[in-house]
């Protein structure tokens, strides 16, 4: 199958043979493929191997066939996009997230749609860790993990926004005590339900229980990314 002038991102590219990548792609049409991109390794081939860096917008053209594809064209779709620093690092983060948790050529849109928009707040230098909340949770949304952050798992009552709760993956929120080590606030919940930025300590609290929650569907396992972050913020 031909797939011409698809929107795409790289998410993911190492080494194949001698002169070739293999690419992880985000595709807005098809989902996430792998692609072989031959020929782009070397002296001759440095302007295209430029053009198939992390992060930056791209169209491709493919030739499909089961469960790869192959490079056969590829341009730059709008200005470059220069993430550095943090922004750098959280870009990779949500490549390493994209690929461990959605499956090959499942084409969801709004996963590809929410991408774009977090590397554009990241390079408007949006609030990094609420950026990346609100993309993991669309995420999750997307891929059918959503995230329940309006009522009481246990008595479906609106979630109060003074009261502290404790999220079950597999449940949802759960009134717990404010001593709780697991513990947020209703206020917190419902300010990422809501799209409302909180302040620094819903912040840390939310990353701490989306952590948890995509552990969880990750069957326990880790993010290299996550080591990442947590140097880049040591060393401030």
């Amino acid at each position: 199958m031909r797939l011409e002038q698809q929107p795409a991102y790289v998410l993911h590219a190492r080494p194949y043979r001698e002169t070739s990548l293999l690419l992880e792609c985000l595709t807005r049409e098809h989902g996430r493929l792998g692609v072989v991109a031959r020929g782009v390794r070397g002296e001759r081939a440095r302007l295209r191997r430029a053009q198939l860096e992390p992060l930056q917008a791209l169209t491709l053209d493919l030739l499909l066939r089961g469960e790869m594809a192959t490079l056969t064209g590829v341009e730059i779709a709008g200005a470059p996009l220069r993430l550095s620093g943090d922004a750098g690092v959280a870009g990779l983060y949500l490549n390493e997230l994209i690929v461990r948790l959605t499956e090959r050529q499942d084409p969801v849109p709004a996963v590809f749609d929410a991408y774009a928009q977090t590397l554009a707040r990241l390079a408007a230098d949006e609030p990094l860790a609420w950026s990346l909340r609100r993309f993991e949770r669309d995420l999750l949304q997307a891929i059918g993990y959503g995230l329940q952050l309006q009522h009481d798992a246990e008595t479906g009552e609106p979630l109060m926004p003074d009261a502290h709760y404790r999220y079950v993956v597999e449940h949802g929120a759960e009134r717990c005590s404010g001593g709780n080590a697991q513990a947020l606030r209703g206020s917190d919940l419902l300010a990422l339900e809501q799209d409302r930025m909180p302040d620094a300590s819903g912040l840390k609290s939310l990353r701490d229980m989306m952590r948890e929650v995509i552990r969880f569907h990750l069957g326990g396992r880790e993010l290299r990314a996550w080591r990442v972050l947590s140097m880049a913020v040591s060393r401030r």
